[in-house]
């Protein structure tokens, strides 16, 4: 109890903390992560890399990129800084984004969301990124009341580029807020940023079949560009490593079959240079998990072309014409459907610490198993372990956590005696409890949930092609619960009076599927 109080000793109440919105929540976050044991280096970096969204997101990402070979690495993201529109016109836009993708295809233009480019791409330090996005808010707010409303927009076409361009006069203006923010990052932060120079101008399609102009000409001509719209600037990420990759999502699961392959979770990015190609089979591409920094070979139908930007961190968003609480650390609903779910918006309100869950829920379990009023019925409870035991405990993890029994274990076991002792030892440890209480929890390897409950059922042991198929859909921290059917000595599989403890990198489960399958 001790580590709790002193987790939640990091925690300010609501009614005590500065009113300063934003610097206190990621601090709070850093804090928590160096108090869990994390070098400040990897929290600031699954901090950034999260866009600073909560304490969970931040160890799903660490816990995710345990074996990335650049964890490490000290090279800093790249940030870019958008002017984005909201309201009826962002309708219009997104409507024109799908209707010339449906009629004409995927162009350039939907590698990124609508958008005006205020600032090129310059790199900032994790440690600097807090700083960098409160020289943003203070900006916005320093033009609030002197932001140019209604912003003039003209319709440009040519041969194999559509856009809206912002009146010559006014994108002064823009310019100057742009250089403003500049100021404000190296006074901040010391991060040169450099503002757009160019005509500023939304860009609606470019690199197109000359075929296509006239349906795209007529889309285009259809948004009106006066309707209502409030103005927001918003702050992105992306790993530079990949700025110049391709960019795909993974549409199927895949076990790697071979220690070359990389592994595939529904939802993931993956980038891919051409350059890597060369030396690949046919079928067969090479590329890197966003999830997991892992590198290897997967098969090309397994993936589907994506968006550049789908695999981008939002760090906040802030209004021109509004005075409420900006955006930070979340998403604009729509914008990256894709996203893993460490990256999603959190429930809680901008400036809110979010909750702990990520160190709470196995506490919460203890003292659902712990405290339970007596039941009627015995409980065996059963769940997957949530971490791997060498990252834990290191390499040498066997020695540290084993008792007088597992110790004698060999080091090869076949599948008939792994299920026969697995047996014996549920029955052992159901019998030397039975006088402790009714509930017993059993934390193991995966394949547990099955080796300890199937045989307690009174049904066979599946052979050993279906038993593994059966472990592979047994994610980090599956649970299952069997009940003792009366004096009979029979199990039955229920219900866990719990929902499945699942995180990012984690596919679902659902234990009828999987444990009651013949």
């Amino acid at each position: 109890m001790a580590a709790k109080e002193d987790l939640y000793s990091k925690i300010l109440p609501r009614r005590l903390r500065q009113s300063r919105r934003g610097s206190v929540k990621s601090s709070s976050n850093l804090d928590v992560l160096l108090s869990m044991g994390f070098s400040r280096h990897r929290a600031l970096k699954s901090l950034v890399s999260t866009g600073g969204r909560s304490v969970q997101a931040a160890c799903d990402w660490l816990f995710s990129h345990v074996d990335d070979p650049f964890l490490d690495d000290p090279l800093p993201r790249e940030f870019v800084l958008y002017l984005r529109p909201s309201g009826p016109l962002q309708n219009q836009l997104s409507h024109f984004w799908q209707q010339s993708r449906l009629t004409c295809g995927k162009n350039k233009a939907h590698n990124i969301f609508p958008h005006i480019t205020l600032c090129q791409f310059f790199m900032c330090a994790d440690s600097k990124v807090e700083a960098l996005c409160e020289a943003l808010q203070t900006t916005v707010q320093q033009w609030r009341g002197r932001f140019p409303n209604p912003l003039p927009l003209e319709l440009y076409t040519s041969s194999n580029f559509i856009g809206l361009f912002v009146e010559e006069q006014v994108a002064d203006v823009l310019r100057q807020f742009a250089a403003d923010f500049a100021t404000e990052a190296v006074r901040k932060t010391e991060v040169k940023v450099e503002p757009h120079k160019k005509q500023l101008h939304l860009t609606l399609a470019y690199n197109f079949s000359s075929d296509h102009l006239p349906s795209l000409e007529k889309l285009a001509k259809g948004i009106e560009v006066k309707l209502g719209c409030d103005w927001l600037a918003v702050l992105f990420s992306r790993d530079i490593r990949f700025a110049n990759h391709e960019t795909v999502k993974v549409m199927y699961p895949y076990m790697p079959q071979n220690d070359d392959e990389l592994e595939l979770t529904p939802g993931d990015y993956i980038f891919m240079s051409s350059m890597d190609q060369n030396s690949t089979s046919e079928g067969w591409v090479y590329g890197t998990s966003l999830a997991t920094g892992l590198s290897g070979l997967l098969p090309e139908n397994y993936v589907s072309p994506a968006d550049e930007s789908d695999s981008w961190v939002f760090h906040g968003s802030h209004s021109f014409f509004s005075c409420g609480p900006s955006e930070k650390g979340g998403k604009e609903k729509g914008m990256f459907d894709g996203l893993l779910d460490g990256r999603r918006p959190d429930s809680t309100g901008p400036g809110e610490m979010p909750p702990l869950s990520v160190i709470c829920h196995p506490m919460q379990v203890f003292l659902l198993l712990g405290s339970h009023t007596r039941q009627p019925k015995r409980t065996l409870f059963v769940c997957r372990h949530g971490e791997r035991m060498d990252v834990v405990f290191g390499k040498h993890w066997l020695t540290l956590c084993s008792d007088s029994k597992v110790s004698k274990l060999t080091v090869s076991e076949s599948y008939e005696n792994y299920m026969s002792r697995s047996y014996q030892v549920t029955k052992d440890i159901l019998s030397d409890c039975k006088a402790s209480g009714n509930n017993v929890l059993i934390v193991a390897h995966a394949s547990s949930l099955e080796a300890c409950t199937r045989q307690l059922q009174g049904r066979s042991p599946q052979n050993a092609k279906d038993f593994i198929q059966v472990v592979r859909k047994i994610p980090y921290l599956g649970f299952c619960a069997t009940e003792e059917q009366g004096e009979t000595g029979t199990w039955q599989l229920v219900d866990p009076p719990i929902m499945p403890l699942t995180h990012g990198p984690n596919h679902s489960f659902d234990w009828k599927e999987t444990l009651l399958q013949e």
